[in-house]
C-alpha cells in the first residue's frame, strides 16, 4: 500500500452507495462519509487488499448449451488474470448444476494464501436427457 494517500470512492455494499473520502498513513486509515460500519470496512479493504466476484463461463461438453456461467468470489484483485488463466482451460461434462463446484486453486493474496472455488451459476442438462 501507498502511504500518505487521500482517495475517494463510492461505497458498493449496499444501495446507499455513499461517497468516502479515505485516506491512508502508514498507521491508519481514516473514513469518512460512510453511513454505515460496513462503508468502513469496505474502504479499508479497498485500501489494502481489494477483492472482486469474477464472473465468467466454462466450456461445456454434451450439454443443451456450449458454455455455463461461473463465479469466482473474494478473488485478490491483482490475481484475476491468473485466475482467468485457470478458467480458461476448464471443460466440464453435462450436467452440470447451479452450485456444483468445478475447480479450486490457491492463490497468493497480500496476506497470504488465498483459496478459491469456481462456482457453476446455472444448470446445463446433458444431451441425453
Amino acid at each position: 500500500m501507498t502511504y500518505d494517500r487521500t482517495e475517494s470512492m463510492t461505497c458498493i455494499i449496499c444501495p446507499i452507495g455513499c461517497e468516502l473520502s479515505v485516506t491512508a498513513t502508514e498507521s491508519d486509515i481514516s473514513v469518512v462519509g460512510n453511513q454505515c460500519p460496513r462503508g468502513e470496512t469496505y474502504a479499508t479493504t479497498e485500501m489494502t487488499d481489494p477483492r472482486r466476484t469474477l464472473a465468467s463461463t466454462i466450456l461445456v461438453t454434451g450439454g443443451d448449451r456450449p458454455l455455463a456461467s461461473i463465479r469466482v468470489d473474494d478473488v485478490p484483485k491483482e490475481r484475476i488474470a491468473d485466475v482467468m488463466d485457470v478458467i480458461r482451460k476448464i471443460v466440464v461434462e453435462a450436467p452440470a448444476e447451479i452450485g456444483d463446484v468445478v475447480g479450486e486453486l490457491k492463490v497468493e493474496g497480500k496476506d497470504g494464501p488465498v483459496e478459491l472455488r469456481i462456482i457453476v451459476t446455472v444448470n446445463v442438462r446433458s444431451n441425453s436427457s
